[in-house]
């Protein structure tokens, strides 16, 4: 059964930085693309970065481009968003997923909130 688990949330002060993992299970992970997503209260959820299956090709949201980066260890069935320069309106609940995103596949995410 395909399951990702995200880790890696905390509590930052704007401008300080973070690394989400997503460890995934259940499927040949190489095969797959995969994107983060983020969901803040009372918004929707959003796309944030995505990356080919080899890690070739990345694509970024506008609000975090520049400043985040996704990456994949696909010996270690994981994938990575590195935040750097955080703000107080990244603060949200982030999952990982395939790319495009399956509903099944949700996690439960791990929460990054920018505070001073």
């Amino acid at each position: 059964q395909l399951q990702f688990v995200e880790s890696g949330g905390g509590s930052v002060q704007p401008g300080g930085s973070l690394r989400l993992s997503c460890a995934a299970s259940g499927f040949t992970f190489r095969r797959l693309p995969m994107s983060w997503h983020r969901q803040a209260p009372g918004k929707e959820r959003e796309l944030v970065a995505a990356i080919s299956n080899t890690g070739d090709f990345t694509e970024y949201a506008d609000s975090v481009k520049g400043r985040f980066t996704i990456s994949r260890d696909n010996t270690k069935s994981t994938v990575y968003l590195q935040m750097n320069s955080l703000k107080p309106e990244d603060t949200a609940v982030y999952f990982c997923n395939t790319n495009p995103s399956v509903r099944a596949y949700w996690g439960q995410g791990t929460q990054v909130t920018v505070s001073s």
